[in-house]
């Protein structure tokens, strides 16, 4: 149930006919793993507490750097050197004391990895590797928990969802196999900072709609978006039925 202060303060959410009551329930029931708290996951885990997400978890074992600071909104001069997912996930408690927040600062991986997506309703992957990726989707379809996943360098960025639960849906994998990709950093190749603005907000809003069945999810298609051109692009994603993280996923 909803306090007299959160149908307050989430009124304009609860005011729209298809969101009502029970979209705001779902957020405050749900519990989302937000991997990687730098340029996606600021804006990803501010929008998402002050939504009224019950439960986020924010994991990141880097610390604030100066170099951050062009595109990471949630931290400032005053914070460098701190942890990036304590400090985000103060910010996010100063915005909304209704949201529990636990931050990670240990490297996600192994056995903590499993058993932090297997708690998770959702998980969002707002990290600049693949290694990590590729670990994420793969503890996301064991787990049968939904992965958003979104991507920004340069000028470019990406934007999916990937929901096992849907038979229909493909996973990471089957779009980008392990072999063959190479990581290309921002420290590399550079990337304007309010282009991760948008891919984190559209992950944010993305993780809102899977959470509460409100609106059409990117399920099974890619967005990509040219910053410089301010052009989106949509792929259609089929499913590979010979994945070998999710081909032989049971039926729901």
């Amino acid at each position: 149930m909803l306090n007299d202060e959160e149908l307050l303060r989430y009124s304009r959410q609860i005011l729209m006919p298809r969101f009502d009551i029970t979209g705001q329930t779902r957020l405050k029931s749900a519990r989302v793993l937000v991997v990687g708290a730098g340029g996606l996951g600021c804006p990803v885990a501010l929008y998402l507490g002050a939504a009224g997400v019950g439960h986020l978890t924010l994991a990141d074992n880097d610390q604030i750097e100066i170099a951050n600071l062009q595109r990471q909104i949630a931290f400032e001069q005053s914070d460098l050197g701190e942890s990036k997912a304590e400090h985000l996930a103060d910010r996010v408690r100063r915005i909304n004391p209704e949201v529990s927040v636990a931050a990670l600062t240990e490297r996600l991986e192994g056995d903590e990895l499993q058993r932090q997506v297997k708690s998770a309703t959702l998980v969002i992957d707002c990290t600049d590797n693949f290694n990590t990726r590729f670990a994420l989707n793969r503890a996301c379809v064991s787990a049968r928990v939904p992965l958003v996943s979104g991507a920004a360098i340069r000028g470019e960025g990406q934007l999916s969802v990937y929901d096992v639960r849907d038979e229909a849906s493909p996973c990471y994998h089957c779009l980008y196999p392990e072999q063959g990709n190479e990581d290309l950093t921002c420290s590399e190749a550079g990337v304007i900072g309010p282009l991760v603005g948008m891919i984190g907000a559209s992950q944010a809003m993305e993780a809102i709609k899977v959470i509460t069945g409100v609106g059409k999810s990117l399920t099974g298609r890619l967005l990509i978006l040219d910053a410089w051109q301010m052009e989106w692009r949509e792929m259609k994603l089929a499913r590979d039925p010979g994945c070998p993280v999710c081909s032989s996923r049971e039926p729901a």
